[in-house]
């Protein structure tokens, strides 16, 4: 049985580029100079009677291309319209924000507009997000902000969202819980320092102050995403003796005490063998600083190099 596929986001590309665009016609305005005119047309709009997208979900706009571009529009002028929609005193962006960016920077005083009828808010942030997301022009944090955005300003589930982009809900799950990180590990996200993969794996440490380390040494050392995802295995076992992962300990054996002896030796910290029933139990690893943690992680990883090759 086929699958049906998930709709995607609101009217999707179709609505902001029409696929057999008008002519450009002259905007129809009464005694006063007010727009009249109908929806679905090209028309040159006076620069300053565009407002921006307060729905915009990209927040990034590279300096050295929006240069580029102002060259290109002043050589041969803007080729593809931006997207806007008439509000009560002038008109609202809706896609194409590097294009009216440049055409400013050109000094232009008009550029070449495609009109059309956005209803809601909740619309203008859907077609927002499509036009971004369609075009991959979104960095992984403004698409977690969008999809925040989606959920909390348009009432939306996780699931809503999921559909509407059409993504497994997970993936969206994904993406939210990135703003989880600290700040300085978002900015290495948005500027490519460090992969999805990467946030994916430092969202399990259990506090900032580790997650900023180890992402210190993904900056440092260019960690793979499989390395990082060993050192956080690793800094979750040395943690697992945290008071709803305690056991009531059992008098350790001499075979016990010598198996801690000989890990204590190895590690150079203390450690805790704590016996449960059936044969099972687990081993605890204390540290003592964020010093020490490293030095361990360190240790793990030089072990598993070693087994590995």
């Amino acid at each position: 049985m086929t699958t049906p596929k998930k709709s995607v986001l609101g009217r999707g590309l179709s609505a902001l580029i029409p696929k057999s665009p008008p002519k450009e016609v002259s905007l129809r305005t009464d005694e006063v100079g007010r727009d009249t005119g109908g929806e679905g047309i090209i028309a040159r709009v006076d620069l300053d009677r565009i407002r921006p997208n307060p729905f915009q979900p990209r927040t990034e706009f590279d300096t050295e291309s929006l240069a580029e571009l102002t060259r290109s529009i002043v050589e041969k002028g803007v080729i593809q319209p931006i997207t806007v929609r008439r509000v009560a005193d002038g008109y609202q962006l809706i896609s194409g924000e590097r294009r009216l960016r440049a055409a400013q920077s050109a000094g232009m005083a008009q550029i070449p507009s495609y009109i059309i009828s956005v209803e809601s808010d909740e619309e203008m942030l859907e077609l927002a997000l499509v036009e971004n997301i369609q075009r991959e022009t979104l960095n992984p944090i403004e698409i977690a902000h969008a999809y925040k955005r989606l959920i909390e300003e348009c009432r939306l589930t996780q699931e809503d969202v999921a559909d509407k982009v059409g993504k497994d809900r997970s993936t969206v799950t994904n993406f939210i819980r990135l703003l989880k990180l600290p700040q300085e590990i978002q900015s290495g996200l948005k500027k490519d320092l460090i992969s999805m993969g990467h946030a994916r794996a430092l969202i399990n440490l259990p506090n900032e102050v580790i997650q900023l380390r180890i992402y210190q040494k993904i900056i440092d050392a260019g960690l793979s995403v499989r390395k990082v995802e060993q050192l956080v295995k690793a800094a979750g076992k040395s943690s697992a003796g945290s008071p709803r992962h305690a056991t009531v300990r059992q008098e350790p054996t001499s075979s016990i005490q010598s198996v801690e002896e000989k890990l204590r030796q190895a590690l150079g910290t203390k450690v805790s063998v704590k016996v449960k029933e059936e044969g099972r139990g687990e081993i605890v690893i204390e540290y003592y600083s964020l010093d020490d943690l490293d030095r361990l992680l360190d240790l793990f990883a030089a072990i598993e190099k070693t087994h590995s090759t």
